[in-house]
């Protein structure tokens, strides 16, 4: 026994050591494929774009940089250590340069120097956030123009950095810098929509949204799905699910009970709470799912295809599937509602962390009672 464990921890180890060795052979040959990017664009000509423009391009960049200084060995700097650390960089000498590449290039930022002939950096960063405002602007700047630097930013400016600065505080200036414009844009995108071929489960574990293809969705966040042999399934879909997060308990439709469409048909319980879902079709109930009700963890994988809810034989369903979204549409009536729900969080003033911008898995349980029905009422009920 004990030659098995000593064996197993030589295994451990050993597993641990081979994994750092070929992570170092990675960092170092990226390193060397950067230093050889490095290299050959200080040989190539690409004055047919910029006259001074000289440009460094690495595979899979952490971001894009243009960077404007009437200063060569400013830029110098730039391309040698934002470079080799993984960023693709552009540089140019004035700021004329720099808004004519910004129309022609995706860039992420724009560092420019703040005291420059002919166009300063003020007018770059005006330039930059009318024509490309979704480019985030850095000035560079001395000590002596901190304040000129922190008016700039009025003008909508990201940051400053400034000069000289060690190669160090470049790279963790720019780190942050990207960091904070990664988590803006994720904030400001709203969260997607997917119609997914398989059963939403590589989404559902995400900030994402799932709707299986050939699924409809109610206007009460109910999914319906048509068997072959025409019954329907029914479950709560996707927004639903993440939005109220564990359910405790599931209230059955009882079997041979005829439901009318946007009648009450199941109820979904946390703790002391309960959120009533109605119909979308009109029928007789079937069948309810015997599996679900005794493995409720299944819901927290998906809430499609075999976590369905109950079975209806539909009386009306040439009709009453108009009423249904599917597709294209089903995905534009989850953004609406996405937004519609976003705005009320606004209303009420208190979302998780803070945030007023994303959704968080759960997030009804957080509410008070009197929030929590007002958001019930509206999405799931009414």
């Amino acid at each position: 026994m004990a030659l098995f464990i000593l064996a197993v921890i030589i295994f451990i180890i050993a597993d641990i050591l081979i994994r750092f060795i070929i992570k170092r052979v990675q960092e170092k040959k990226a390193v060397a494929d950067r230093e050889k990017a490095l290299e050959v664009s200080l040989n190539l000509d690409f004055s047919n774009e910029a006259k001074t423009l000289k440009r460094a391009e690495v595979e899979n960049p952490k971001a894009k940089i243009l960077c404007v200084d009437d200063e060569e060995v400013i830029l110098d700097s730039f391309r040698k250590i934002l470079v080799l650390d993984g960023y693709s960089v552009d540089t140019v000498e004035t700021g004329q340069e720099a808004l004519g590449l910004i129309q022609a290039h995706h860039y992420d930022f724009v560092f420019t120097d703040l005291k420059m002939p002919q166009m300063d950096g003020v007018d770059v960063a005006k330039g930059v956030k009318h024509l490309r405002p979704d480019i985030d602007v850095i000035i560079i700047t001395g000590f002596a123009t901190v304040e000129t630097a922190v008016e700039v930013m009025k003008f909508g400016a990201m940051d400053y950095v400034q000069k000289p600065f060690t190669e160090d505080e470049l790279l963790e200036f720019t780190k942050k810098s990207l960091i904070k414009r990664q988590d803006r844009i994720k904030k400001q995108l709203r969260p997607k929509v997917h119609i997914s071929h398989l059963s939403g489960e590589e989404y559902f574990h995400s900030g994402e949204f799932a709707i299986p293809g050939g699924v409809f969705i109610s206007k009460y966040h109910c999914w319906a799905a048509i068997d072959q042999d025409g019954n329907v399934k029914i479950g709560v879909d996707d927004f639903a699910k993440k939005l109220i997060g564990k359910i405790d308990d599931i209230e059955f439709p009882n079997l041979g009970m005829n439901i009318k469409i946007d009648q009450p048909l199941f109820s979904l319980k946390q703790g002391r709470r309960h959120i009533s879902f109605r119909s979308p079709i009109t029928g007789n109930v079937t069948e309810i799912n015997s599996n679900l009700e005794d493995n409720l963890e299944t819901l927290e994988i998906s809430p499609y295809e075999q976590n369905w809810i109950c079975k209806i034989d539909a009386d009306n369903l040439d009709t009453e599937i108009k009423n249904l979204q599917i597709g294209n549409a089903a995905v534009n009536f989850y953004q609406e509602d996405i937004e519609r729900y976003q705005n009320e969080l606004k209303k009420i003033g208190t979302t998780k962390n803070g945030d007023k911008e994303q959704l968080f898995k759960g997030e009804l349980s957080t509410l008070d009672d009197f929030n929590f029905e007002k958001i019930v009422n509206e999405f799931f009920t009414k």
